[in-house]
C-alpha cells in the first residue's frame, strides 16, 4: 500500500498537519517514537484552549480527536531510513517496518545537546526554560538569572523586563558584549557576571540559587537560557533539503523543502519555539501537501 503522506515526528506539528489531512480524506501515517522534547516541561502554555494541559495530555487529546477520521494511524517507531522521490518515498524504521508514501512531512522538532552546566538538567523544565513567552507568567515579578551571551543578552533582558525587572545576567564566561551594551544594562540596574558557572543549586527541580567559579552565589527562582539545539532527526538533511545555520529546515510559507514532494514543520523548520506556531505551521503544511495532491491527481485525469 502507498499512503498519500507520511509524517515523521507526532508533535503539535505533526499532530495538526494529521488532522488537516486526515479532514482532506487523506491516507496518513504519523510514525513517532513517543520520546517528546517538551516532556521535561510540566505544562504546555500559551495556546488557547490548551493553557496549562500536560504535553502527555494534550497529545492524548489529540489522536483521541484526531481517530475521528479513519485514514490517519499511528505507528510508534522511529524513521530511520528515507529513499525514492517525489511520488515513491519509502520509510524504514527502527523496528524494520518499511511505509511507501507519495509525500514526506518532517515534524521532528528538535533535540537539546548535552547541558555543560552542573546542576541544570535538574531544574530544566522545573525551574528553568527556554521561552519567556511560554513560561514567563509564572515567575513574574521573582529574581532570575538569565544564562546568555553577546547582543542576544541584551535582547533576552528587554523581553524578560516585561514579567519582572528583578533578574541578573550570567554570561557563563568571556562575553562578546560590546561596552555600549554593557553600559545599556547598566543603565538598566542589570548585574552582568562573566565568570563560568560552576553548578546551580536546587531542592526538587527548583532552583535556589546560581554558583559562579569566582565565589559569587547568585539567588534566584528561575533561570531563563539558550539551549544548544539540533535537527531531531538527521533524515531531511539526508535525503537534500537545504538547512540553515541554526540547524533548521529551509521551508516555504506552505511547509515545502527544496527537495519535491518533502514538507517540513513545527520546530524543525522554525526558530520560534512554541507549541501553538508548531502546530500552526503543521496545519499550514497539511494544506500544501493536500494541495499537491489534488492537484496531481486532478492533471491524472486530464
Amino acid at each position: 500500500m502507498t499512503h498519500d503522506c507520511v509524517i515523521i515526528g507526532g508533535g503539535p506539528a505533526g499532530l495538526n498537519a494529521a488532522l488537516v489531512l486526515g479532514r482532506a480524506r487523506k491516507n496518513v501515517v504519523v510514525i513517532d517514537e513517543g520520546r517528546p522534547r517538551n516532556e521535561v516541561t510540566r505544562e504546555i502554555h500559551g495556546f488557547l484552549t490548551r493553557d496549562h494541559t500536560s504535553p502527555s495530555e494534550f497529545r492524548r487529546i489529540a489522536k483521541e480527536q484526531i481517530r475521528s477520521y479513519p485514514s490517519v494511524s499511528f505507528v510508534e517507531d522511529a524513521a530511520v531510513s528515507l529513499t525514492g522521490t517525489d511520488g515513491y518515498f519509502q520509510i524504514t524504521t527502527a523496528r524494520g517496518q518499511i511505509y511507501r508514501s507519495k509525500k514526506v512531512l518532517f515534524t521532528v522538532g528538535m533535540k537539546d545537546l548535552p547541558l555543560d552546566i552542573k546542576g541544570l538538567t535538574d531544574v530544566y523544565g522545573k525551574s528553568a526554560f527556554i521561552c519567556p513567552y511560554c513560561d514567563g507568567w509564572e515567575l513574574r515579578e521573582q529574581p532570575l538569572v538569565l544564562i546568555v551571551k553577546g547582543a542576544d543578552a541584551l535582547h533576552l533582558a528587554k523581553i524578560i523586563s516585561g514579567w519582572t525587572n528583578h533578574f541578573t545576567i550570567c554570561t557563563n564566561g568571556p562575553d562578546e558584549l560590546t561596552d555600549a551594551q554593557r553600559e545599556e544594562l547598566n543603565h538598566h540596574n542589570v548585574p552582568v557576571f562573566d565568570s563560568p558557572i560552576q553548578s546551580i543549586e536546587s531542592n526538587d527541580g527548583m532552583v535556589q540559587q546560581v554558583v559562579l567559579k569566582d565565589g559569587t552565589r547568585i539567588a534566584c527562582t528561575g533561570i531563563f537560557f539558550r539551549p544548544k539545539l539540533n535537527t531531531g532527526s538527521d533524515l531531511p538533511q539526508a535525503i537534500g533539503c537545504q538547512i540553515t545555520e541554526a540547524g533548521t529546515v529551509i521551508v516555504d510559507n506552505l511547509g515545502k523543502t527544496n527537495v519535491p514532494g518533502v514538507f517540513s514543520a513545527g520546530d524543525a523548520a522554525s526558530q520560534l519555539h512554541q507549541a501553538i506556531i508548531a502546530a500552526s505551521l503543521g496545519s499550514l503544511a497539511g494544506v500544501g501537501i493536500n494541495n499537491e495532491l489534488n492537484e496531481e491527481a486532478w492533471n491524472k485525469r486530464l
